[in-house]
């Protein structure tokens, strides 16, 4: 039998072989040229600060793709409705059931859907005049924010948004449109991470409840070694079952941002 290290040095010297007879062969060949490639905006005739204007804008957008992903999570209602749901699993103790791309999933169909009035303000307000050229960047970006603003401003508590304006050493605002948007934006997340967290302890009491009365049948009839999470676990998925949990969670949260 030949041993692992007897095996390694035949493959090695099999390769080297291999390579020291292609060798001849790739000397005798051509020299192997890159092909010239090169990236311009514009022709030779442009205006440069034309062309500068353009990659700016190239700039722009890919700065705000990469954004995108926070934009929706922070300032959408998506952070309440996922945390929601992740409280629902964790409470029925069912691991990875529903998956983390369920649960995601179904987060972002329920954002689109509460948003939903709030995005076609932003597109007839904001996106549309900018597409037909009829205001600029920055009055789009305005007048686009605004409806994101007013639903911001609706479900952020007034605490949380004192907070931050005492931590900005600003002057006290007279009205809403006097605070920006980097004061309001973690003002309304953290009401909303303190709003998840309320749902989720009124979905966790049920549930808290068959655990305990479980763990003490179990222990009255001197069974200490049976896990009660594994007893409480089809009790927990049959309740949830019976009084149409998740109808009931979604139509609770969607009620939630009226």
């Amino acid at each position: 039998m030949i041993k692992r290290s007897h095996a390694i040095l035949i493959i090695c010297l099999i390769a080297m072989g291999l390579v020291l007879a292609v060798l001849p062969d790739l000397a005798m060949a051509e020299p192997f040229q890159l092909p010239n490639v090169s990236l311009q905006i514009g022709g030779e005739g442009d205006n440069p600060q034309q062309n500068l204007s353009t990659v700016l804008q190239l700039i722009l957008i890919l700065t705000i793709l990469t954004l995108a992903p926070a934009i929706l999570i922070l300032l959408t209602s998506f952070v309440r409705i996922v945390v929601v749901l992740g409280f629902i699993r964790t409470s029925l103790a069912t691991q990875q059931m529903p998956p983390n791309q369920v649960l995601i999933g179904l987060a972002l169909f329920l954002t689109f859907f509460v948003m939903a009035p709030t995005l076609q303000e932003v597109n007839s307000q904001g996106l549309q005049p900018y597409l037909k050229g009829q205001v600029n960047e920055q009055v789009a970006f305005e007048k686009g924010m605004e409806p994101l603003r007013q639903f911001m401003f609706k479900q952020t508590r007034e605490k949380d948004l004192a907070l931050f304006v005492k931590l900005s050493k600003m002057e006290r605002p007279r009205n809403f449109g006097d605070i920006p948007n980097y004061v309001l934006i973690p003002a309304f997340v953290i009401s909303e991470l303190k709003t998840a967290f309320q749902i989720g302890f009124i979905i966790f009491i049920p549930f808290l409840v068959i655990d305990m009365v479980v763990a003490s049948a179990l222990m009255s009839m001197g069974m200490m070694m049976l896990p009660p999470m594994m007893i409480s676990l089809p009790f927990k998925i049959l309740l949830f079952v019976l009084v149409d949990g998740w109808n009931l969670v979604v139509q609770s949260l969607i009620m939630s941002f009226h």
